[in-house]
């Protein structure tokens, strides 16, 4: 083993016995199914108790970098992306402004995944969310039910066919529906303007798009359709964060 001590720093003794075993990781190359030192030698190496080390490699676990393996010990593992949000994307535990730049991100991955959506979308696609319209709940002004729009957008973000982006979707969906609940009086304003100006986009409009093989039309559908969202979002901005 390296000599891997470490020094005072301004954090707790966990986390610097954890940062140090990542470095360690980085430095030795480590790839997914590589073994991991003992317990033992790394707190001999790093020069702390032994129960430090098991606290640092514990958090490790729980972010997916590391897992025990019959026979083996510990060996580094391929963790999922999105691990420490999948804890955390809970609107009991966030603060809003957390949710609000989540809810900004959501907006600018979809405006984004237009040229994906195109490469990958067919007949039945179409299809799936002809269904999902005829069967949705329009309240007013572009408006759905929490359940329609999620369908909707978690259509095209299977058309998208990146299992990452899906699995995104997912994650937050919880910290979307609370936030529409949360602000909903204050989107019906918003969108009143909007329809005022003859730019609200219905999921038909997008759909439509679609069809029409359009690209630049529904690119710019999506950002119209978020509108309300760009305009709610610049005035918490403005406001200074959470009423």
């Amino acid at each position: 083993m390296y000599n891997l001590k470490i020094t005072e720093q301004q954090t707790s003794l966990v986390d610097q016995v954890e940062e140090t075993i990542r470095n360690y990781f980085r430095v030795q190359n480590l790839r997914p199914g590589d073994s991991v030192p003992p317990e033992k030698d790394l707190a001999e190496a790093i020069g702390v108790g032994r129960s430090v080390v098991r606290e640092a490699l514990s958090r490790l676990r729980m972010l997916g970098l590391i897992s025990s393996r019959s026979g083996r010990g510990m060996v580094i593992t391929e963790p999922c992306i999105f691990e420490s949000l999948k804890r955390t994307a809970e609107p009991s535990i966030l603060g809003e402004e957390a949710m609000l730049e989540l809810l900004g991100f959501r907006i600018t991955l979809e405006i984004g995944m237009t040229q994906l959506i195109f490469q990958n979308l067919n007949e039945k696609h179409l299809a799936d969310l002809d269904k999902i319209i005829e069967h949705g709940k329009e309240i007013e002004f572009s408006e759905y039910s929490t359940a329609s729009e999620y369908e909707f957008h978690s259509k095209l973000y299977e058309i998208t066919g990146n299992s990452t982006i899906i699995e995104f979707q997912n994650i937050i969906h919880p910290v979307l529906v609370f936030l529409n609940e949360r602000f909903r009086e204050h989107f019906l304003p918003i969108n009143k303007e909007i329809a005022s100006r003859k730019k609200l986009v219905t999921h038909k409009d997008l759909v439509d798009f679609l069809r029409a093989g359009d690209r630049e039309g529904f690119h710019r559908g999506m950002i119209d359709q978020f509108e309300s969202y760009f305009i709610f979002l610049k005035g918490k901005s403005v406001a200074g964060g959470s009423e």
